[in-house]
């Protein structure tokens, strides 16, 4: 298991802090949050701890390989390619390869299931983007072991992100503002953060574990409801997640990429990606979408380009065919937005976007593709139950509040008001801060354990 949210809130963070902000030096401050990242990741799965020492000591020693031989630089880094992906394709993608084997062939070869890592692809992705970043001679090999191991390893940012690229921190890693104001202000963001996650995310995945996980017949309002909370769900756990990273960045002194944009709001596929985890698309344009050529060479190239990255995308948030087919859906309408509908209309285009990325929740929230087709088929309108039931009907009612606060909350005007609080009335700022964190405690305490959705990619 992981730390409990209630250890985390008022024993480790509070502790973590109180050590980072009493030792002298940003050195000593590296060391701390090394150590406490170490802790945190190691706290469930402690032989993990040596996975991750792994890593960091062997892409430390790669970089400053392709500093100490420049004539070796290109096998160097197909040879950090290949370790890091391998590491990651046996943790994660080796149960799935053996059932896709033996559904394929017929054969029975042993499926043996292993604790995935957590953050292993969010921290994968960091380590790659150092090594081809250090190649393309971006900047130069981190000569600090400690502070390499604390970019690879920072436990507020790990283990869901978002991405970040080792030369937007290269320079806070050494040198960075640590202060009271922005540790206040950090704070803030990260319950903000914890709000999302625990008022929101956790009350709208109950409709949807209620309404879809573990049934076999729908009705169409049911359908319908339970794609909507895991539409709400996976936004508000994601973001909430994304919030409560950067905040604590912040608060020890890192500024983070802003990884969400309303992006709900979207007219177009292409904008929901540009709004939508911007730190994870952004690595797949720089180091897999742009290599590939993009969109020269031709409408062929660029349709295969594309089918690849999306693929690919689909295959990185899980070992399972319907997140690959999830990927390949979105490949067909960036096409179809890209060779057929040049022109769009706004607010139409909002629906349709918004229609298409529920549907497109349904793939990645089902276990397998005959579930899509059930889930898919009573949205349709031919589901088993008819078109309403009475228990659809009834817990509608019973989280009507919750789904309603969701909506709201998407919308442009909350994140207008969030950063106007956090810049402009601080003393408000920390009182709701305060209430959001009183009222997430009360309901930690009562709820089942209920971890981050992004924890299993």
């Amino acid at each position: 298991m992981v730390f409990s949210s209630i250890i985390f809130l008022y024993f480790f963070l509070p502790l973590c802090l109180l050590l980072y902000f009493l030792v002298p030096g940003i050195r000593a401050k590296n060391v701390i949050l090394l150590l406490f990242s170490l802790l945190f990741y190691g706290w469930g799965e402690p032989v993990y701890i040596l996975l991750m020492l792994l890593n960091i000591t062997v892409n430390y020693f790669l970089g400053r390989l392709m500093e100490w031989e420049p004539d070796k630089k290109k096998r160097t880094l197909v040879f950090a390619v290949f370790f890091n992906l391998l590491v990651l394709g046996f943790f994660k993608y080796y149960g799935f390869l053996i059932e896709s084997i033996n559904g394929l062939l017929g054969t029975s070869l042993p499926v043996r299931k292993l604790p995935l890592p957590i953050g292993i692809s969010f921290y994968t992705f960091q380590t790659l983007s150092y090594i081809i970043d250090l190649y393309r001679g971006k900047f130069k090999a981190q000569r600090s072991l400690i502070r390499f191991g604390l970019y690879i390893s920072m436990y507020f940012q790990l283990i869901a992100g978002p991405i970040v690229r080792y030369h937007d921190v290269e320079k806070q890693l050494s040198q960075r503002e640590i202060s009271a104001r922005r540790l206040g202000k950090g704070l803030a963001m990260f319950l903000f953060g914890l709000g999302k996650k625990v008022l929101i995310a956790n009350l709208v995945g109950e409709l949807f574990d209620i309404l879809v996980s573990g049934q076999t017949q729908f009705s169409t309002l049911g359908a319908w409801i339970g794609a909507i909370a895991y539409t709400l769900q996976i936004y508000f756990d994601f973001s909430g997640y994304s919030d409560m990273a950067v905040g604590l960045g912040h608060a020890f002194g890192f500024d983070f990429p802003e990884n969400f944009r309303t992006p709900y709001l979207s007219s177009s596929v292409t904008e929901f990606w540009r709004r939508w985890h911007i730190s994870l698309g952004t690595w797949f344009r720089e180091y897999v979408y742009i290599p590939l050529g993009g969109n020269r060479g031709g409408a062929a190239k660029h349709i295969r380009n594309i089918l690849i990255v999306w693929a690919l995308t689909g295959l990185w948030h899980g070992a399972n065919w319907t997140f690959v087919l999830w990927g390949l859906y979105y490949a067909v309408f960036l096409l179809i937005e890209k060779y057929v509908v040049k022109k769009r209309v706004p607010v139409l285009g909002n629906i349709v976007t918004l229609l298409i990325v529920v549907v497109g929740w349904v793939l990645f929230s089902s276990n397998d593709l005959a579930e899509v087709g059930v889930r898919l088929s009573a949205m349709a309108g031919f589901g088993a139950l008819g078109l309403t039931d009475t228990a659809a009907l009834f817990y509608l009612r019973e989280y009507a509040v919750w789904l309603i606060l969701g909506i709201v909350l998407c919308l442009p005007f909350a994140a207008r008001l969030k950063t106007g609080l956090l810049w402009k009335h601080r003393v408000l700022t920390g009182l709701i801060a305060l209430l959001i964190l009183v009222i997430s405690t009360a309901f930690l305490v009562t709820q089942n354990y209920n971890p981050f959705l992004y924890f299993r990619f």
